[in-house]
């Protein structure tokens, strides 16, 4: 069945309090989805942000961010006052201001955990048990975390660093409410994330959620089991992880993250792994997993190099870790991120799997040379785009094109007016073969640069791209719904 849906992460969501949240616009978010005929609900990764702010590098694989907690639900539960988190409404509805999230949304969160008593054999309780193969290391994690000034857990003394047996245990005992805190927050998060993921599934919505293939060094992943990464005798990464150079960055992408140890984890049956994705299904429909190529093999790259410029390609996991996933997980919905540096490799990788790739129409236009990213290429496996959260908006990927492109988007288009460049793109989307076609809101909604969410291998002035709530208008929603129900796309 042909189906559409739409890219928008959690944060970007219109709210009083500075950041997008699981509340009653992420609600309203749902019910503008079905009027406007879509069966899916694309999101970026839900974990807890680290310095960046990047969603692709949190403190916790498993972990959802504390940011996205409703405190209007919280007051319903008797937690807050509304006078009491008033302060974090912000003079700029249209940016994220995550400095200012962070110097005060905690102080109302712990607030909010000074008034919550649940009775024993409580959802809290039962939440706590049914968690505990991650949450309590990241409950203990951030606590020391929080001892230590926030700093990355490599510049902690060393019986913390190190996870000195008697020294956790004193910590436990002496820091019980504080690692409480932390799971109070983890369990309003899930709480209130599920509701809203019921109530999407319930309008026949479903939820298209995003894995990065990565952790970061400073979470409570690489801390809590550092023998599963490729790290020295004083815990330093040995390589890490990035992108060779390319027309797109010319010293290459150095993301900075740990590299897996998969030789011991094969050992193990992937069983990290396994339990990644099997615990991301419990919070998504259809998973799609970053970086996909990286598991046929990844860009290695000597820790403490200052670009990615000296790396080497060295051989991933391959079909061995997707076969123990299918072994003991099933059929699982997962997308995979094929974008990047690709070698027959990982064409044949992701054959095996049987995925659904992706394809970004923003990538097809070379005038010269035929592309896989052209409608005509495409395969009926596949998700198409007509960019992601790491491009530019359609019109201002348009308004840098050099004229022979400009000249061949036209054709290929069949238009004149340039103001019509996001409507032909999102079209031929809705038009081509692709099982899914998923449209960034702000194509719709025919934004420029203002719409940019992220720029790669950039720290600064990311991921705060939000929307008004007056802009989910009737007249998008039928808008929408024109074109999905003209392609065959439409659910009603």
């Amino acid at each position: 069945m042909r189906a559409s849906g739409i890219l928008l992460p959690i944060s970007s969501l219109p709210s009083p309090y500075g950041i997008g949240t699981l509340g009653k616009e992420a609600f309203e978010f749902v019910d503008f989805l079905k009027k406007a005929g879509q069966s899916y609900w694309q999101v970026l990764p839900l974990g807890p942000t680290s310095y960046g702010d990047s969603p692709y590098q949190t403190f916790s694989a498993f972990a959802g961010n504390p940011y996205f907690i409703d405190l209007d639900l919280l007051a319903k539960e008797g937690l807050l006052k509304q006078n009491e988190y008033r302060h974090l409404e912000t003079p700029n509805p249209e940016l994220v201001d995550y400095e200012y999230q962070y110097f005060n949304r905690f102080k109302v969160l712990r607030l909010a955990y000074s008034r919550f008593n649940p009775p024993k054999e409580s959802d809290f309780e039962k939440f706590i048990e049914d968690n505990k193969k991650w949450l309590d290391d990241y409950a203990l994690f951030m606590s020391i975390k929080g001892l230590h000034n926030d700093q990355s857990w490599w510049l902690w003394e060393e019986k913390y660093k190190k996870r000195n047996r008697e020294a956790l245990e004193e910590f436990i005992e002496t820091h019980q409410s504080d690692i409480g805190f932390w799971k109070f927050v983890q369990y309003y998060f899930f709480k209130q994330w599920l509701a809203l993921k019921n109530y999407a599934n319930q309008k026949g919505i479903e939820i298209i959620g995003d894995i990065p293939i990565y952790v970061a060094q400073d979470s409570s992943d690489v801390w809590s089991n550092p023998l599963d990464w490729q790290l020295d005798e004083n815990l330093d990464p040995i390589d890490v992880a990035g992108c060779p150079p390319d027309a797109f960055a010319i010293t290459g992408q150095l993301w900075g993250n740990p590299i897996y140890n998969y030789e011991k984890m094969e050992k193990e049956g992937f069983g990290w792994w396994i339990e990644r994705i099997k615990e991301s299904f419990k919070l998504y429909d259809v998973v799609r997993i970053d970086h996909f190529r990286g598991f046929e093999a990844y860009y290695a790259i000597p820790y403490g190099h200052p670009t990615a410029e000296f790396g080497r390609w060295v051989k991933g996991p391959g079909m061995k870790l997707f076969q123990r996933v299918k072994d003991v997980l099933g059929d699982v919905r997962i997308i995979a991120e094929d974008l990047g540096f690709l070698t027959p490799e990982v064409y044949q990788l992701l054959a095996d799997t049987g995925y659904p790739g992706m394809k970004i129409l923003q990538f097809g236009f070379d005038p010269y040379n035929d592309s896989e990213y052209l409608p005509h290429n495409y395969k009926r496996n596949s998700f198409v785009y007509t960019g992601t959260h790491d491009n530019m908006t359609v019109r201002s990927w348009f308004k840098i094109l050099n004229e022979a492109e400009k000249a061949f988007v036209k054709a290929y288009l069949d238009f004149e007016d340039d103001e019509k460049v996001a409507e032909k793109m999102i079209k031929v989307c809705l038009a081509s073969v692709c099982k899914v076609a998923v449209i960034p809101l702000q194509d719709y909604l025919e934004q420029g640069d203002e719409g940019r969410i992220n720029v790669p291998s950039t720290l600064g002035g990311n991921w705060v791209w939000r929307i008004k709530s007056d802009v989910l208008t009737e007249e998008l929603h039928q808008k929408i719904y024109s074109w999905c129900k003209t392609y065959r796309r439409a659910r009603y």
